[in-house]
């Protein structure tokens, strides 16, 4: 017989249960005679009496009224933040339990999407869990009454603005911007539910190797006013360590925080990061990392895989960006054709190019697909293809192309495991073999998890394209 599981309508609104992991979006899985309830800020192996919300037919949402017996692994949150602050969604849990538990989704997302067990190695520690985030990006607002300025992060779920004055994982001097902009200048910050007031963001990119901060106010207009130059001024002058300051212009109703549309006020329009020893231009709508130590691992590991089992291979860079991978791979590789859609990171790219008298990158701007469609149509064949598409991952397109492209292998960097394992599965489904998947942890206390998954090639059944031409 079919077991008959509860309802929602037989779950109490309070009752005590048992965490056995957490999802892939952080919170807490118990169930109830099969019966699934997410809880927030739970540990896998707490023992909690909570508060049921909103039950679904599936599924119900809760949260904590007390804590009866903690895990072993629960600690206290190094920021007084971190309950009402959505940025650090895991930072009661000890770090070595963390990576164990983002391990563990990645395996589990494999299974619900790909389908199979795939090899999931241990998950590379960040070299720090404090000061890492190096890209931050607060929303602006204001009190109704003293219109006092408040910058700081949503509460999870909500557009509810936290005010915070000390973040713990973005450097120290970040906060000082922000508090000096908190409280100098005439500008006013953005109402969402009007779309009134002039500041709605504030976008710091900030340099681990030289500490030089390049700081971007985001406004509600098409052009500059004269309290926001006067800030921008203010803020330039205050700062050693801010190399530039601009406007970005976003007068729309979007969720999007930055247009693409940006003057610079002050000082350069870029600070200078280090990867794999090379020295790279970012700018504010420039795709890097925001955790520079973690992605200079993620680069040699790749690279190093590379060099261990090639010899002066030819490399396809999609989705390059400002063409990272390309330019730390240059120098092991006969060579590498870079292909990235933002006209701006391509010019960027091509001064660290010249900069470093690298002779053997072929830059191109354009949409990924219709580049390797083109690629195809010439007959081109790769050795390598690195795939590292947004949080959205790869079209079909792209895939299929990678897959006609590429000789030997395929590595494909992911920031969303869910993304990667549908990818991996269309992979499989062409006779694509997934060696294994290696997750780093580019953004510690978080339930974010990147991964470099190695794909071979040698059983690969070529799909059928349809070229527009």
């Amino acid at each position: 017989m079919k077991e008959q599981l509860i309802t929602k309508k037989e779950i109490p609104s309070e009752l005590t249960v048992k965490i056995e992991k957490l999802s892939n979006l952080g919170l807490g899985i118990a169930k109830v005679d099969g019966y699934v309830i997410f809880v927030k800020n739970a540990c896998p192996n707490d023992i909690v009496k909570i508060r049921v919300g909103k039950k679904n037919k599936n599924f119900a949402n809760a949260e904590i009224i007390e804590v009866i017996e903690p895990s072993p692994n629960r600690i206290e949150p190094f920021c007084k933040m971190q309950k009402v602050c959505g940025a650090c969604q895991l930072q009661f849990i000890d770090y070595d339990a963390q990576l164990k538990i983002k391990k563990e989704i990645v395996q589990d997302t494999m299974r619900s999407i790909y389908g199979h067990d795939v090899e999931v190695r241990d998950v590379i520690p960040s070299p720090i869990t404090k000061e890492y985030r190096h890209k931050i990006q607060y929303p602006i607002g204001q009190t109704k009454d003293s219109k006092r300025i408040l910058a700081g992060y949503y509460k999870t779920g909500s557009h509810e603005l936290v005010n915070v004055k000390h973040c713990p994982i973005q450097p120290a001097y970040c906060d000082e911007i922000i508090d000096f902009i908190r409280n100098n200048g005439n500008i006013t910050g953005y109402d969402e539910s009007t779309h009134r007031g002039e500041l709605r963001h504030v976008v710091i990119r900030t340099s681990y190797a030289n500490k030089k901060s390049l700081v971007v106010l985001v406004v509600n207009s098409n052009k500059i006013s004269n309290s926001a130059k006067e800030l921008c001024n203010l803020i330039f002058d205050n700062f050693e360590n801010v190399s530039g300051v601009g406007i970005n212009f976003n007068d729309k109703k979007t969720n999007l925080i930055l247009s693409n549309k940006t003057e610079i006020v002050c000082g350069q329009d870029f600070i200078e990061e280090n990867l794999c020893d090379k020295t790279f231009k970012v700018s504010v709508n420039t795709f890097f990392q925001v955790n520079p130590l973690s992605a200079d691992k993620i680069f040699r590991y790749v690279k190093n895989y590379i060099q261990n089992n090639f010899d002066k291979p030819t490399i396809l860079d999609a989705y390059a960006g400002i063409t990272a991978f390309g330019i730390c791979l240059s120098d092991i590789a006969s060579k590498v054709v870079s292909i990235e859609e933002v006209k701006q990171s391509v010019e960027l790219a091509k001064e660290v190019i010249d900069d470093n008298e690298i002779k053997n990158i072929e830059l191109h701007q354009g949409d990924a697909g219709d580049f390797l469609s083109n690629e195809t149509a010439l007959g081109r064949q790769f050795q390598i293809t690195i795939l590292d598409p947004p949080r959205k991952g790869c079209s079909l397109n792209s895939l299929d192309y990678a897959l006609k492209l590429t000789e030997k292998k395929i590595i494909y960097v992911s920031c969303n495991p869910a993304t990667l394992a549908r990818d991996l599965k269309y992979l499989k489904e062409h006779g694509a073999i997934v060696e294994y998947i290696q997750p780093f942890d580019m953004f510690p206390h978080t339930y974010h998890i990147e991964n470099v998954a190695i794909i071979d090639l040698k059983n690969v059944q070529i799909p059928e394209i349809k070229l527009p031409y």
